[in-house]
Parts: structure tokens; sequence; C-alpha cells
């Protein structure tokens, strides 16, 4: 069953027992109220002072009544109550006038011995009781008989046919009010329950929405005053949670995704990579084994073929281990580095090793990061490596540092051929090279920029490069300053400070 049938079901049952228990009361004191007052009338009869030793006859209150003939009271009138005065334990059959209504006489059918007598006034016992008339369809009597002191008892009824008529009537009108509220208390309620659910609607087509896919559909009216209202809000912050934990997981599961590509591209290539080295080794030890050694000059060219080869493997397996170190995670030193000191070091070194590619470096003031100084070197180190594989002799470089906000900048940038933009947004993926200008011949791997990637991001910063063709290549490095690093004014004592090659 619905909510809104159940609903619907609750109210009716609460309308009807309300109604029910008004009915039940107006009945009841209106049913009390028409007897009380019968019983009133009932005691304004003859009974206290009718009886041996005088008193007024009950009948002479309506002048307007005709006598009763034969009733045994000389002088008394008729009416539509019931008179009568018999001996204790007598049945009234003679000594009684009859009640007139609708011109016919009607008498009570007592019974042969009264009970139920209360204590009354002057000494007397009185009891009350409803009984139906002797002739058939006659009305029905309400009955008062008081005991007397003198051993009789005086019988006073009046027929209560319209009061019977009143509370049927009333019975009827209750009926009919009490089933007319029901109905439009069910109707009112119906139409209440459905604008109450409608929120509740709103949910349900937007959890169907959500289970479709849309995974960024919100219940409409959060307030918290209703509590539908407070539904909405609570299910608004799962859906949230849920679609963060979603997002998560597919993000995740992406990673993974591109994870395990990477990790067989990063097999195959590593794979490619040693291959070549291994073969020339081969090659050189088969050529030693066919004679080599006996002969100086090709002894010496195979030893030297044997140490190259060897040392490009020794190069390839250290750059692997580094990336894979860095890949682990594995926490690496956090000590205050000042990086043009780290810069001049790395550019100085540059231009003792290969004096053929002038670099400058340019700075205003020092600039303090908090990371690892040997990967911080090894990152300048790597791209004044990557200018001298990459570009002809004679290719100027320069190498700059400076302070932006709270981030300390350094910029490599040289004059050489340049690459496409497409091309340049991929030299930090692993193993990779463009034309055969920029190929192995050079000595490189493809493992430098990647190494430098790893580094920068190990130390929460960013590297991007931007290059076009004829326009050489800027690789920008950004690395979070120091806590206790201050930017520190530029004063006109302070100069750039500038080391290039002669």
């Amino acid at each position: 069953m619905s909510l809104r049938a159940r609903l619907l079901l609750a109210l009716g049952a609460v309308a009807i027992a309300a109604l029910a228990i008004a009915d039940v009361a107006i009945f009841s004191a209106l049913h009390a109220s028409l007897f009380n007052q019968v019983n009133q009338n009932l005691m304004a009869q003859p009974g206290q002072g009718f009886g041996p030793g005088g008193g007024v006859p009950f009948a002479q209150r309506n002048l307007n009544a005709h006598r009763c003939p034969g009733s045994g009271f000389p002088g008394q009138l008729i009416s539509s109550d019931y008179v009568a005065q018999v001996a204790v334990g007598s049945s009234p059959t003679a000594n009684d006038c009859p009640a007139i209504v609708g011109g016919r006489s009607y008498t009570p059918q007592l019974p042969t011995k009264f009970s139920g007598y209360a204590p009354g006034p002057n000494g007397t016992q009185v009891a009350y009781l409803s009984v139906p008339s002797v002739q058939k369809g006659g009305p029905d009597f309400e009955v008062r008989v008081v005991k007397l002191p003198n051993q009789t008892e005086m019988i006073a009824g009046a027929p209560i046919s319209d009061i019977e008529n009143t509370l049927h009537r009333l019975l009827l009108i209750e009926l009919l009010v009490t089933g007319v509220a029901v109905l439009a208390a069910l109707g009112a309620g119906w139409w209440l329950v459905r604008l109450g659910l409608r929120p509740l609607t709103a949910v349900e087509r937007t959890a169907e929405n959500i289970a479709a896919g849309d995974l960024q559909r919100r219940v409409p009216n959060e307030n918290d005053r209703t509590e539908v209202g407070r539904l909405a809000k609570a299910l608004n912050v799962m859906l949230g949670r849920i679609e963060s934990a979603f997002a998560a997981r597919v993000a995740s599961e992406e990673r993974l995704k591109a994870s395990d590509r990477r990790l067989r591209q990063f097999v195959g290539d590593a794979s490619h990579e040693l291959r070549t080295p291994i073969a020339a080794v081969s090659a050189y030890a088969e050529l030693f084994e066919r004679g080599a050694a006996g002969n100086a000059d090709d002894l010496s060219r195979v030893m030297q073929g044997i140490r190259s080869e060897t040392a490009r493997m020794e190069r390839l397996v250290a750059d692997l281990l580094t990336l894979a170190r860095l890949d682990e995670g594995q926490p690496i030193e956090h000590v205050p580095v000042e990086l043009v000191t780290v810069c001049a070091e790395a550019v100085q070194t540059a231009r003792t090793v290969a004096p053929e590619w002038p670099v400058t470096l340019t700075a205003a003031h020092p600039v303090e990061v908090e990371g690892d100084p040997h990967r911080l070197r090894q990152v300048l180190d790597n791209l004044l490596s990557n200018i001298r594989s990459h570009t002809p002799p004679g290719t100027q470089a320069q190498v700059s540092v400076e302070q932006a906000g709270q981030q300390a900048v350094i910029t490599v940038s040289d004059r050489g051929p340049g690459l496409p933009s497409d091309e340049a947004s991929r030299v930090f993926e692993r193993f990779f090279r463009s034309d055969p200008s920029r190929s192995r011949g050079h000595g490189g791997a493809g493992l430098g920029l990647s190494i430098v990637d790893a580094i920068v991001e190990a130390h929460r910063g960013t590297v991007m490069a931007s290059s076009a063709p004829g326009e050489g290549m800027t690789i920008t490095v950004r690395l979070p300053l120091a806590p206790a690093a201050e930017p520190e004014p530029e004063t006109d004592e302070e100069s750039d400070l500038t080391v290039a090659t002669s």
C-alpha cells in the first residue's frame, strides 16, 4: 500500500473517530436533557400532596383537557399524561387515567411489581422506568413511580414518542453530516497529501535521473523549516559526496589505466634502449673472440666500444632507478636551498664541460626554496644537457631566476631550432624523441626531461615547455618559496648577476 493511501486511511479513521465521539456526545447530551425535562414534568404530578387527606389533582394543570370518566378522581381533567394511584403491589387497572395521544387513549404496560426505588422528598421512594404501550402501535412512556408513606404508589407517565422522533432525526442528521464530513475530509486530505508529497515526487524523479547516470542532479526545495526540506538537504549532501566519491573512483581508474599504459610503454622503451648497447657489447665480445685480442689496434677499439656502451647502459639504468624512486614517492630532503647559487654552479659546470654552448645566468636577488639541493641541481644539469644534446654547437642559452609572488621561477631558454607546439607539450614523456635532429645520435635516451618533471613534482612545483620552429625552446620551472622566505625589495645597489661564456 502506498504512503498516500496509508495517510488517507489514517486521516479517514481519525475523522470518523472524532466525529463519532462528537455525535455520541451530542446525542447523549440531548437525550439526557429531554428525558430530564420529562422527569421534571413528572415530578410536578401527584405524589406529594395527592392521596388521603386531599391535595390538588394533577390534571387540573391542563384546563383545556376533557374530564376523565370513571377515573376515580372526581373533578380531574385528562391530558396527554398518564396518572394512576394504586396500593403497593397492585396493578393499576381501574383507578387510572390514560394518556390521550392523537385522540386515542393509551396506557403504559407496567410491571406487576416496581423496583429500583431511590429516596425522594417527604419520605417517599421514587423510581423511573421506560415501558411500551399496552395498545398496539402506541407510544413508549417514561414512567415515574412514587411510593407514598401510606403504602400506596402514585404512578405518572408521559409519552415519549416526540422525544424518540427527535432523537431519531438527530441520529439521521448526525449520520448524514458525519458521512459528508468524512468525504470532505478525505477529499481535502487527498489534496493536502498530494500537495505535501510533491517534494517526495521530486526526490523520486531526481533519484531516477541519478540512476540513469546524471550524477549532477540535486533534489529541489531545500528548506530547514520543513521535514521534506531537511530531507532534501540531507539527500543533496549525500549525493554530493557520492558524486565526489564516484568521480574520485573514475579518476583513480583512469590513472590506473594510464599508469598501466605508461608502464607497458616504459618497459617496451627501456627494453628497446637497453637492446642496442647490449647488442653492441655482444658484437664487441664476438669480435674479440675472432682474433681482435691479437691485434693491438682492434683490441683498443673493442675495449673502447665496450666501455662506451657500458657507460651508456649505466646512465640509462641510473635514470630508470631515479624515476622508479620518484614514482614510488620516496621522501626527498627538505632543507633551505638558495636557487641562484645552485643555478650558478650548474651554469659554471656547463661552461666547463661544453664551452661550445654559451650560457648566461640572470638573477635580481637571492631566491630561497625548500627542497633537496642535489635533486634541484640535477634539474638544472638535465635542462642544460638537453640543450647540448638537441641543439647545434654555438647555440646560446639563458638561465634566469626570479620571484613571482610566493613562487620561485627558473627559466631555461635556448635559441635552437625549436619544436612544433604539439611536440613541445610531450617533451616530458619518457623516451620521447622528436625528429632525427633530436635523436639518439646525440646520446640521449629521452629520460632527462622526464626526470626533471618528476623532481619538480616531488617538490610540489610545476614545469612547462613552450616552443615554436625556429624560435628555440623555453622551459619554465615554478617552485613554492620556503616558508620563511620574504620578498626582498629591489634597491639601486642590486644588479643582475650574469655568467656568460667568453
